[in-house]
């Protein structure tokens, strides 16, 4: 049953060629106002193995109207039929579809922001820094919500015996050999970006990690790192959440929409 919100926000679809097949984005447009609009760009978790937009319809449509913006949810290629690169080299096609249909978007390309879950903040964090390396556009923020930054999971919470957690090490594991078949890859700035040593220059970030999640660790450590390379960087931890849950809880959404109406303003208010 759809909320009130997704029931007032235009939800559409269009395909496009992506890296190594076609591609569907799914669109969450708020009732139009004047003016161009700012662009998210959202990536769905899965593990980088499963999953589809639609999933993500209650997170992007909240944003939609909370942050008065136009959601672009990408349905990228997923592993183990379409390795790394692929998603990554989809989600940049996605970007560059926005950037160049801007004008009947009403998309303002001087304000666009990435985010994601699970594997999708993986994707999101490691098309921040693509961007940031090869395009002549430019995001203004990245939120990665319970994000999975390192394939080398060398940095796994202890939870004790109390907590059963909703994703496994074993399950995060074979999605990132699926997603990382080559072992050489595990260490790529745009797959591993807990190892990347570059990373200044990265837009401003909200970091929501899971107390319940094994993974918890890897994003408060990316968050410390992107603190101390300059990155204006805000972490939060929410109590008694687990991995799966994070995206669709009601605070996390508000923090999201908070931080990213703040960082848009600041970005229109410099143009």
């Amino acid at each position: 049953m759809k909320t009130n919100v997704e029931q007032v926000i235009e939800i559409g679809s269009v395909e496009l060629d992506g890296h190594a097949q076609a591609i569907r984005l799914r669109t969450y447009r708020p009732p139009l106002k004047r003016g161009a609009l700012p662009v998210i760009f959202f990536f769905h978790g899965g593990g980088f193995v499963k999953g589809a937009p639609e999933q993500a319809d209650a997170i992007c449509s909240q944003l939609a109207a909370k942050v008065e913006a136009l959601v672009v949810s990408v349905g990228y290629s997923l592993a183990p039929e379409f390795p790394f690169p692929t998603a990554l080299c989809d989600g940049y096609r996605a970007v560059q579809w926005v950037v160049t249909n801007a004008r009947p978007l009403c998309a303002d390309v001087k304000r666009m922001a990435v985010a994601g879950h699970d594997a999708g903040g993986n994707l999101a964090a490691g098309l921040a820094a693509m961007v940031r390396d090869q395009a002549v556009f430019r995001f203004s923020a990245q939120a990665l919500l319970a994000p999975l930054l390192d394939p080398s999971m060398t940095r796994i919470a202890d939870l004790g015996s109390d907590i059963n957690p909703d994703m496994h090490a074993e399950e995060c594991a074979s999605g990132y050999r699926a997603y990382l078949p080559f072992v050489s890859n595990r260490l790529h700035p745009y797959a591993a970006p807990i190892e990347s040593r570059r990373l200044k220059g990265l837009p401003a970030a909200f970091i929501a990690s899971a107390e319940n999640d094994l993974m918890h660790v890897e994003a408060e450590k990316y968050a410390a790192e992107l603190i101390a390379a300059g990155v204006p960087t805000t972490v939060t931890r929410y109590g008694k959440v687990a991995h799966n849950e994070l995206a669709s809880r009601q605070e996390v959404l508000a923090d999201v929409a908070t931080f990213f109406n703040r960082v848009f303003g600041a970005t229109s208010e410099r143009s």
